[in-house]
């Protein structure tokens, strides 16, 4: 009998890379690439949920068309510049940030810091000398043009003033009147015009304390839609290509709308846009924490929370209409807790894997989310380390005293490479193309290119499309990864031109041969190469027909 007991372990010798037969390495790397998980136990149950993935109707996510606001880098982080006392560490901070190649900051710029006193008030009269409320939010703004950054504002907290209780139903509970926080947004959006253009409407106003903290403190769709409108009429308003992002839903499995919990972000999403907030957004933020699994988790379930819950959301918008608006990863992070601290709610990994698990996630983004405009690092630093004590301290890529943690360095070593194309529907905008010779901007993400103009580009993908227009005689030469160029004659009026290839890293060079030749859009297709739930049904039967052949030899063996 005692034979049977290796039966499980030569299992977890598969999930092993020391021990496993080289037959099953490439299962295994299959296995962690649909599952995020590194514990073997945890694998197998991972490969088992996602073989279920068909059982459920999948989440239409309409990857293929034009995406608004995504030609841009989607590398950002958050930062608490505004709990920087000291001027001098703001700068290093936003020094940093733009050395370790992140393009944006999602920056708060919390109501009740700005407005202090009272309706009107932008004076800041808690410390003497009294100055002006701006004066500390001037600098992040002007830090962030120095060094080439792009803001995220969000705009969040309400003061004591602008509830009749004050801070009795919590300090994130809404203002008595929505206008009073549209008046806020309005007077932020005028100070600072033509230099910010992203806010962000709230902060994950679907669970407790963020929507008030009280007994009958009730998160409410409908409430937040009717806020949220009414600041999007008044940002528009003041500038009609600010971005208003809606804020961004907490993953949460919840349905009762009462502290502690919250309303599920998919419900709450789905009862905001019954409520008409489809008309009052530019693009929709969500939360991107991976908890215990890492950023390859492709499990759909309804009822898990991991880094996949976004496509829900991404369902829903589709489903209404807004396939063409994109979504914000508002804070992405995993969370490296030491075993002292007891909350381990956000999950726990090395520094290691969460550097390693950053990197990972920005990649897989970028590969098969199209539909992401920006995805936010949760988050930069805190301004001390007095919060040692609690989890949420471990999602940091750089300590208080400025000390580089391992995710901090692998980003950097990852963000700083070249530019590159990723798969969707891109303008003639996008940040990787290199522009020579004769062109001129043609319309909005449009150039118009005469003989001898040529654009050079990066891309990932498994099949290239050009499109644009061009009068009788139009030609355009293509090369890909210097190959044999080849010669393509354009239709009169709209043409496209279309290159299948393997899947992979290539590089193109279009030239105009003979023109002018407009090109408007660039499409990169994934190819074929999504993992196939096939491979890990082969794999899955080959573990399980080794287990029972090694179980039937244990009992043969047994009865000798």
């Amino acid at each position: 009998m005692h034979r049977r007991r290796w039966v499980i372990p030569w299992i977890l010798l598969l999930f092993i890379p020391s021990g496993a037969p080289w037959a099953f390495s490439a299962g295994m790397s299959w296995a962690y690439g649909v599952t995020g998980e590194e514990n073997p136990l945890a694998r197998l149950r991972g490969v088992l949920h996602y073989l279920t993935n068909p059982l459920r109707p999948a989440p239409q996510l309409a990857s293929e068309g034009p995406i608004a606001d995504t030609d841009d880098p989607p590398f950002g982080v958050n930062t608490f510049l505004e709990q920087e006392a000291e001027p001098e560490k703001r700068e290093r901070t936003v020094r940093m940030i733009a050395e370790a190649g992140f393009r944006w900051i999602r920056q708060e710029f919390p109501w009740a810091d700005i407005e202090i006193h009272g309706k009107g008030d932008f004076e800041d009269r808690r410390h003497i000398p009294y100055r002006s409320a701006w004066e500390k939010y001037d600098h992040i703004v002007d830090l962030a043009g120095r060094y080439g950054l792009r803001l995220i504002v969000r705009l969040t907290s309400p003061p004591a003033w602008s509830r009749r209780d004050g801070e009795a139903r919590g300090a994130f509970a809404p203002p008595d009147n929505p206008e009073d926080f549209a008046d806020f947004a309005e007077a932020v959006a005028r100070r600072y015009r033509g230099r910010v253009f992203h806010y962000q409407i709230w902060n994950e106003p679907n669970i407790a304390p963020e929507w008030g903290s009280c007994p009958t403190c009730a998160v409410d769709p409908e409430a937040y839609t009717d806020l949220l409108c009414r600041t999007y009429r008044r940002l528009k308003a003041v500038d009609p290509h600010i971005v208003v992002i809606a804020g961004a839903l907490a993953p949460t499995l919840s349905l009762n709308p009462y502290p502690p919990n919250g309303i599920n972000d998919v419900v709450f999403l789905e009862r905001m846009y019954r409520a008409g907030a489809g008309a009052c957004f530019d693009a929709l933020s969500v939360q991107g924490y991976g908890l215990w699994s890492g950023p390859t988790d492709r499990r759909l379930r309804p009822y898990v929370i991991n880094i996949n819950r976004a496509l829900y959301i991404r369902d829903v918008m589709v489903r209404h209409g807004d396939a063409r608006k994109p979504i914000y990863i508002a804070e992405m992070g995993w969370n490296a807790v030491p075993d002292e601290v007891g909350d381990k709610r956000f999950g726990q990994v090395t520094e290691e894997q969460k550097a390693r698990y950053l990197v990972e996630a920005f990649e897989r983004i970028r590969r098969e989310w199209p539909w992401v405009a920006v995805a936010n690092v949760w988050f930069f630093k805190r301004a001390s380390d007095r919060e040692r004590n609690q989890s949420f301290y471990y999602f940091s890529i750089v300590e208080p005293d400025f000390t580089p943690l391992p995710a901090y360095e692998a980003l950097k070593a990852y963000l700083r490479q070249p530019p590159r194309m990723d798969p969707g529907a891109h303008t003639a905008a996008h940040w990787a193309l290199r522009w020579e010779g004769p062109w001129a901007e043609s319309g909005e993400g449009v150039r118009r290119g005469l003989p001898g103009a040529r654009v050079m580009w990066t891309f990932y993908g498994g099949r290239l499309r050009l499109e644009g227009t061009s009068p009788a005689g139009g030609r355009l030469r293509v090369e890909i990864d210097g190959g044999p160029p080849r010669f393509f004659a354009l239709n009169a009026g709209s043409w496209s031109v279309e290159l299948p290839l393997t899947v992979g890293v290539h590089a193109a060079r279009v030239t105009v041969e003979a023109g002018p030749v407009a090109l408007a859009r660039i499409r990169v297709g994934r190819g074929e190469e999504e993992m196939s739930p096939a491979l890990g049904l082969g794999w899955l039967a080959l573990v399980i027909g080794w287990a029972l052949r090694q179980n039937a030899r244990s009992r043969l063996q047994d009865r000798m």
